[in-house]
């Protein structure tokens, strides 16, 4: 058992997963509060690591992040470290490719509590931040704790973009993922084997929760 690559994946998930909440929220409610065109372009944006290829969106965020990129570039003039094969690097490329795994399930929530709770609230006075705190957040929390579980889920599983942005470098971007296929390029089918399993029996953990608390969430609007 690779540990040093469990621990690299499970410090990489639990950064990206309070990353993504903290960017998925506000996207979440503005998307659904927003009815312009701007709404579905954005939507699309979002939505897009479901349906393209990891290699092609790690390729594209390694022209972007690398030292000839935009933002690469960018950073490194102003002093910051080299973004691509390092775990920052690693990070930013997780909160992409994850983020419509999280955005969805919230803004889900937000549109099934409709807009009388806020109504209500706005006729007592409450501003609109104290609105979004104090009774969306609130009622929106399944859709949140669904969301930050399938986030740190998708994290822990992921493979084409980790590879093309971070590499395998031991103790700084080799995740678990990373870890099996090169197991199984060595033959060493047991150590193979044993991680494959555990990475099995966490997404059916992860899969158990999510349905359980989808079906608790049924009584409720």
């Amino acid at each position: 058992m690779d540990w040093q690559a469990i621990g690299v994946t499970l410090k990489l998930a639990s950064v990206t997963t309070v990353i993504l909440l903290a960017v998925a929220t506000p996207l979440a409610w503005w998307l659904e509060q927003r009815r312009s065109g701007l709404r579905i372009a954005v939507e699309s944006l979002v939505a897009m690591p479901l349906v393209l290829p990891p290699t092609v969106l790690g390729f594209y965020l390694l022209l972007l992040l690398g030292p000839r990129g935009p933002v690469g570039g960018l950073w490194e003039s102003l002093g910051g470290a080299r973004l691509v094969f390092s775990f920052p690097g690693l990070v930013i490329g997780s909160v992409l490719f994850s983020l419509p795994f999280v955005v969805q399930p919230i803004q889900n929530a937000f549109a099934a509590m409709g807009p009388r709770p806020m109504e209500v609230a706005a006729t007592l006075g409450a501003s609109p931040l104290d609105r979004f705190f104090t009774v969306a957040l609130p009622l929106a929390r399944r859709g949140l704790l669904t969301g930050a579980v399938l986030g740190f889920a998708h994290t822990v599983g992921e493979f084409g973009v980790v590879l093309m942005i971070g590499g395998s470098i031991p103790g700084q971007t080799k995740v678990v993922s990373i870890a099996v296929f090169e197991r199984v390029e060595a033959l060493d089918f047991p150590a193979a084997h044993a991680m494959a399993a555990s990475l099995v029996v966490f997404s059916f953990a992860v899969l158990t929760a999510v349905y359980a608390l989808n079906r608790r969430a049924r009584p409720f609007p």
